[in-house]
């Protein structure tokens, strides 16, 4: 079997409730960590560890195959695919008006210091 206890396994956080996370696997199996799982620490807000989307590890505590659902838990693990988050660019209104406002200076600039 794919799934077995104690695994570590990439998924999709697909939900995030106030008692634990909700992710997915594949088209059959699905699985939760309980906010226990989460931390060694007290979790306030479950937000602060993942986003709805993100594609985590999880280790894999207990599998029903019949139900096709896991226990997880994200404790003790480095459960970051990447540490690189991707940021939103924040468009100002000027656009392109700094480059067109500058370029030919810089051009000569450049050209000068040869």
């Amino acid at each position: 079997m794919k799934y077995e206890d104690g695994k570590i396994v990439k998924g999709c956080v697909t939900g995030i409730e106030n008692y634990g996370i909700f992710m997915s696997f594949d088209e059959y199996y699905s699985g939760l960590i309980h906010i226990s799982e989460i931390s060694n620490n007290f979790v306030r807000n479950i937000n602060d560890y993942v986003n709805i989307g993100e594609t985590i590890k999880a280790k894999i505590l207990e599998v029903d195959h019949e139900q096709c659902q896991l226990k997880l838990s994200i404790k003790d693990i480095n459960y970051r695919i990447s540490n690189k988050r991707r940021t939103r660019i924040i468009e100002t209104g000027t656009g392109f008006c700094c480059l067109k406002e500058n370029l030919d200076n810089w051009i000569n600039t450049k050209k000068n210091k040869k």
